[in-house]
């Protein structure tokens, strides 16, 4: 089913309403439709027929970064090695966590309030289960790590990278460290044959 395209008067109230509520995301400032609109500079009404609940605004708002985030785990999938593609999935996931407050609020709440939210988060999920299992065939990640291991390993990592610093760019780069080290645990550590072997 298509959705008919909004008027130009619409769309541009749709779009400032989106803006308005992602800078509040940004601030951490809770979501509130009557604030929106006050913010926007638009009536509470017109904000309602757009958005019914501030869940949908705020899924609206996170839907940019599981749309990218799933098309970069799809071209993970095209990838030639396992291990470089699994591992960059899993560093872009985690950066996005820290960067875009929207992203873990949405992905952590126990119901959707758009279908397009459950379709994004089922294909995040399903995209990252066929990266672990490329990785674990291959024999380079751990064979007893499932896929319901990477959503509370990627979210802890988001969650310690975020206590002590508010700066986003301070936050990604705290999580790829914390990443790395998780990493190192996870994948297969293959110690080097020795070309000269004790007789």
């Amino acid at each position: 089913m298509t959705t008919a395209p909004l008027r130009k008067d619409a769309a541009r109230n749709w779009e400032r309403i989106v803006a308005v509520a992602r800078g509040l995301v940004d601030e951490g400032t809770p979501l509130q439709l009557n604030d929106v609109a006050r913010r926007a500079q638009l009536g509470v009404g017109t904000v309602y027929r757009h958005f019914p609940t501030a869940e949908a605004l705020l899924e609206t708002v996170a839907t940019p970064c599981l749309e990218e985030l799933t098309a970069q785990g799809e071209q993970a999938l095209a990838a030639e090695d396992p291990k470089d593609a699994f591992v960059g999935f899993l560093t872009r996931t985690v950066e996005a966590q820290v960067t875009d407050a929207s992203l873990s609020m949405v992905t952590s709440a126990p119901a959707d309030a758009l279908p397009r939210t459950t379709e994004l988060k089922q294909s995040l999920w399903s995209v990252g289960g066929r990266l672990l299992d490329r990785a674990r065939d291959a024999g380079v990640v751990r064979a007893d790590l499932t896929s319901g291991d990477l959503v509370p390993l990627m979210c802890g990592i988001a969650y310690a990278a975020s206590v002590h610093s508010t700066d986003p760019a301070v936050r990604a780069d705290t999580a790829r460290r914390y990443l790395t080290a998780l990493l190192e645990g996870l994948c297969e550590q293959r110690t080097p044959q020795d070309p000269h072997p004790a007789r």
